[in-house]
């Protein structure tokens, strides 16, 4: 047994963490509710590390949107005839010599340039320069910790973060039929696997699945997913062994427990098999490609609601070296499309990827190699948060910025909007862990910043506030006999505007 005296370092990690985002919180909060009541708007304007850059995605993916402006741009095909008069299509790969004329994404804006690709190529000779053919496998999804089961809850009944959550606990602490759900992890020990069989025969009794699914499974098949190594602190989120006696699960709570049998029990399925092939062609010193796939077996798929086997694209029977005739060069005319809004489903992910959205490496690399924002237990809770103080509002299964949410993101420096802030904490909170930096060392420039924040948010353009809808009243604990807010045991709760 270790002594806890190898822990003190990460302990004072965690109360510098708890420190840091107390005060951020605390006095950034007040510092921008007052600003909002220097213009007459009374409610609460929060601010908070993890909070504030969730709520900066959605504005600006918002902003992205409204902005945007639809461009066409242009992709040409090769229509080409085998020896054997078999028809295939292939697209053309433009050049670095094109670069100038493609946007970042690499796609062709000049259409002479398109209309003259395809000019020259049209009744041209080709020949298939590279062949490539492989069988491929994809082994099963490992299974859920927290984000991923809320994400895939999101897709399939878009199901809200805090909800999924507050199901798997009833389905854990009243029902016992699944393991600890707060985990972020996704592996199991290696001796859990001597539980598959009896696991397994639960789930088909709890209608977890299906009993000819459950029957198909191979309880002797061990998964990448048992592996001591990779698990912490508490491994994935699994069925229990635990069999109910009657149908006592609500409709939500079926469903959820559904998607955690489904995700234990491809692990004992095969792998899903596919062949791929990719073909180069040349025609006219230009490169075009040609792909396909086709399902051998569809292995754990058939729980995935995948039920035949099909070929995404087909290719004719090809050889290296054969030669091609090029019958018709096509320009095909597209436009650019808008990002999406978030959803429940993507905005959960872009928490736990926020790396894509930061530019500097050395940002991106240590928020890589954290958990995102938030951990699998907060964050539900700080996106129900925005929605509770009105900064954010759910159209269908879209989930916008509310004119109180842009307004305050607007008035905020870009340091706390970003999710740099976090990347840097986590950086000296790793170092205070490894007795690389001590307490005081992480406080005193976090102090410093804070002062900062504070004096822009008595500087900031506090008339954006005053366009805002006014809300109703809220809750308050004011003293008895009194309308004056003041916090103590022995008030009662009245109505006063906040």
């Amino acid at each position: 047994m270790r002594s806890n005296r190898e822990f003190i370092p990460l302990s004072v990690s965690a109360l510098a963490r708890s420190r840091a985002d107390w005060l951020f919180g605390m006095n950034l909060t007040r510092a921008y509710t007052l600003a909002g009541q220097k213009a007459g708007f009374g409610n609460v304007l929060s601010v908070g590390r993890v909070q504030t850059p969730i709520l900066g995605l959605v504005v600006n993916r918002d902003n992205d949107i409204a902005n945007f402006v639809s461009k066409p741009f242009y992709e040409v095909l090769a229509h080409l005839v085998t020896p054997e008069k078999q028809s295939f299509s292939a697209k053309w790969i433009p050049s670095k010599a094109c670069e100038p004329y493609q946007d970042e994404e690499g796609r062709v804006l000049n259409k002479a340039l398109a209309e003259n690709v395809a000019s020259r190529i049209t009744q041209q000779n080709a020949e298939l320069t590279a062949l490539e053919q492989k069988q491929k496998k994809q082994t099963a999804p490992l299974p859920y910790n927290l984000s991923a089961l809320q994400i895939d809850a999101a897709k399939a009944f878009a199901m809200p973060a805090q909800k999924v959550l507050d199901i798997c606990q009833t389905l854990y602490e009243r029902h016992k039929l699944i393991t600890y759900p707060r985990s972020d992890n996704r592996y199991l020990p290696n001796d859990h696997h001597q539980d598959a069989s009896v696991i397994l025969k639960a789930i088909s009794t709890n209608g977890g699945q299906g009993v000819e699914l459950v029957k198909a499974a191979d309880s002797k098949k061990r998964s990448k997913c048992f592996n001591d190594s990779k698990v912490a602190a508490h491994h994935a989120i699994v069925p229990t062994a635990k069999q109910l006696k009657s149908a006592s699960l609500g409709s939500d709570e079926t469903k959820v427990y559904q998607l955690i049998c489904r995700h234990y029990l491809i692990q004992f399925y095969p792998d899903y098999i596919y062949n791929e092939t990719k073909a180069e062609i040349t025609i006219a010193g230009g490169l075009f490609k040609a792909n396909a796939k086709q399902d051998v077996s569809l292995g754990f798929k058939v729980l995935m609601g995948k039920s035949e086997l099909k070929d995404e694209a087909t290719l004719p029977l090809l050889t290296k070296g054969m030669l091609l005739f090029c019958s018709q060069g096509e320009v095909v005319e597209k436009y650019t499309s808008p990002p999406a809004h978030f959803s429940d489903a993507t905005l959960l992910a872009a928490m736990t990827g926020i790396s894509r959205y930061v530019q500097d490496p050395q940002i991106k690399k240590v928020l890589k190699d954290t958990d995102g924002l938030g951990t699998e237990a907060t964050r539900a809770g700080i996106i129900e948060l925005l929605f509770k103080r009105r900064f954010l509002k759910r159209e269908g299964k879209l989930i916008k910025a509310t004119e109180t949410g842009s307004a305050l993101i607007s008035v905020l420096p870009q340091g706390l909007v970003r999710p740099d802030l976090t990347a840097k904490w986590e950086s000296s909170l790793g170092d205070i862990a490894q007795q690389v930096m001590s307490y005081q060392q992480f406080l005193q420039p976090l102090l410093a910043d804070l002062n900062s924040f504070v004096q822009q948010a008595a500087n900031c353009d506090s008339n954006v506030f005053a366009k805002l809808p006014k809300t109703s009243a809220k809750k308050r604990f004011v003293k008895r006999g009194q309308k004056t807010p003041y916090k103590k045991s022995s008030y009662k709760k009245s109505s006063v505007t906040g």
